[in-house]
């Protein structure tokens, strides 16, 4: 098997567990969202440990923490873990069409914050392509009467975090490890805080780890969906070029698509159903623009 294959094939499973993770996250619908979110953080970061420690790399995560970078680390920490709260709850709350629509928004968003903040250029083509997305979201918002803000959270939570990530000079797998090492006391004082009853009467809510031994194992299991992917996507991305990273991507919101319309019976109005149709062709022709941009460019110069 060559190297463009396994990176293919890692990317494949990337997006699919992240596309399926909606249904990892309904089974524990009964647990509080934080609770999921700090499970998540204290168990992924235990797993990247590991690795990090197999790979002979935890003086690379002491220096990143104690390093001039570490406050845009934890910038970046703060932005990630609102998206996967913001995730887990519409999960738990029935939002997967919205939450899947985000993820679809987010490329889009993504390059529009890269001409506005790093001064990117666009084909004509490809502001069509985001216009085409910009509209796509007034229509859903004027049909609906709300705007779909879950969606525009996700996607600009992942956006901040994206332009964040561009800045720091670290590989995937060290940086949301040095994220996680800094959530994880926050993650573990808020579990403390609720197993000895401290919270305040909005938020004090039984713990779910420990409650029964399927929604423990569930936690627990919760941090090697976090980091397992994350490893992959870090491993598929030195072997298969970025246009075909960022098409693959979209195999991760079309599964979170279907899982809600299908497993869960989420409601998909006509509405619905324009907006999407109209983000799918954005997306299709703003990829298939970057797609021939990417064969044009001159190959990379060994060293």
């Amino acid at each position: 098997m060559s190297e463009w294959t396994k990176g293919f094939w890692a990317m494949i499973a990337v997006c699919v567990t992240w596309g399926l993770s909606p249904i990892f996250y309904r089974a524990l619908a009964g647990v509080p969202t934080v609770e999921v979110l700090a499970h998540r953080t204290i168990w992924s970061l235990a797993l990247f440990l590991v690795v990090l420690g197999a790979q002979g790399r935890l003086g690379q995560l002491r220096a990143a923490l104690t390093g001039t970078v570490v406050g845009r680390i934890a910038l970046a920490a703060l932005t990630i873990s609102a998206n996967w709260g913001l995730f887990i709850w519409a999960v738990q709350a029935g939002h997967v069409v919205q939450s899947s629509l985000g993820y679809y928004i987010f490329p889009l968003a993504a390059v529009m914050t890269g001409v506005l903040v790093f001064g990117e250029s666009l084909t004509r083509v490809q502001a069509m392509a985001i216009l085409l997305a910009v509209l796509a979201v007034v229509l859903l918002t004027w049909g609906l009467g709300v705007a779909p803000w879950i969606s525009l959270g996700i996607a600009l939570t992942f956006v901040l975090y994206g332009a964040l990530k561009k800045s720091l000079p670290l590989g995937p797998v060290l940086s949301v490890a040095a994220e996680v090492a800094l959530l994880a006391p926050l993650a573990l004082g808020w579990l403390i805080a609720q197993a000895l009853d401290l919270m305040p009467a909005p938020l004090a809510q039984p713990l779910g780890f420990g409650a029964n031994l399927p929604v423990t194992l569930l936690l627990i299991a919760s941090g090697a969906i976090t980091a397992v992917p994350l490893i992959l996507f870090s491993y598929a991305a030195r072997r298969i070029e970025m246009a075909t990273v960022g098409l693959m991507f979209y195999l991760n919101p079309t599964l979170q698509f279907l899982c809600a319309v299908l497993l869960f019976g989420e409601t998909f109005t006509t509405w619905h159903m324009i907006a999407f149709a109209m983000i799918w062709a954005a997306l299709a022709v703003y990829s298939a623009s970057a797609l021939r941009q990417s064969r044009r460019a001159p190959p990379l110069a060994n060293g």
